[in-house]
């Protein structure tokens, strides 16, 4: 086992969030590094998990790694990202080739409409400065805020940039809707993210990616100040491309209600 330095990776100012760099974002950047400076970038990536041990600010980043561990069928290398000589990220990526096996569809697209047909959303540019970056469209009649009888959001998502959807990018849109307690709420309040694992399919290796994806996040559990979200990524012809979940921190805003409701 071998422990190799980057070189230091810029943090993109636009890709801000609350509290620091937006976590999605980082994960990806992690990923980038593990696979073009510790694997050699030959092997396809299946799990990326992120632990987030303090927000990303500004300065660069620099990731440290081990690797790759190679077993008999998949290599991991675990990854440390430092700013200004602290740890701010740690977590691990698996990788593996694909291999003839059964398939199952368990997890199908929402049928809902295409993003021609569903208007845009702008968030709030104080609460997520880096949504400028994309084109947001709701899918559902759930919207953040709106105090709505679900913890759960839809929406088509796409790069104003046009980037190719590598599995970087798609780490990104994963973690890229408001938490989904945010449809239950009427008022936001910090909802940052602890820990993210995202899975990846073997449709990201099927043709290049781009354009238009739907992403769906909803909270399957909240409680003691914590809240699990589930996500999934589809490309614009529905094929699933990831699947994730994530560890989130529910943070106490004063003259707030459990409900997310001012105080009056």
């Amino acid at each position: 086992m071998t422990m190799t330095s980057s070189d230091e990776t810029r943090v993109d100012p636009l890709w801000r969030s609350w509290e620091g760099a937006h976590g999605g974002w980082v994960a990806g950047a992690a990923l980038t590094a593990v696979r073009d400076r510790f694997t050699g970038g030959d092997r396809p990536v299946r799990t990326l998990t992120t632990h987030f041990l303090a927000p990303v600010g500004a300065g660069p980043l620099r990731f440290s790694g081990t690797g790759p561990m190679a077993g008999r069928r998949t290599a991991t290398c675990l990854f440390t990202g430092h700013q200004d000589g602290e740890p701010v990220v740690m977590g691990s990526a698996l990788f593996g080739p694909a291999r003839t096996g059964p398939a199952h569809e368990g997890l199908p697209a929402p049928d809902v409409p295409g993003p021609d047909d569903c208007p845009a959303l702008e968030l709030p540019p104080e609460l997520a400065p880096f949504a400028r970056q994309l084109d947001i469209r709701p899918a559902t009649a759930d919207r953040p805020l709106s105090g709505g009888p679900r913890a759960e959001l839809v929406a088509w998502v796409r790069f104003r940039d046009g980037r190719t959807l590598d599995a970087a990018a798609v780490t990104t849109l994963a973690d890229v809707l408001p938490p989904a307690l945010y449809a239950r709420w009427r008022a936001p309040r910090p909802v940052p993210t602890a820990e993210l694992t995202v899975h990846f399919t073997d449709a990201l290796g099927e043709g290049v990616l781009e354009g238009w994806t739907l992403v769906r996040i909803r909270t399957e559990h909240a409680g003691g100040g914590w809240a699990v979200d589930d996500s999934a990524v589809w490309s614009a012809d529905r094929r699933l491309l990831a699947t994730a979940r994530q560890a989130r921190v529910v943070r106490e805003v004063a003259g707030q209600t459990a409900a997310g409701t001012v105080n009056s």
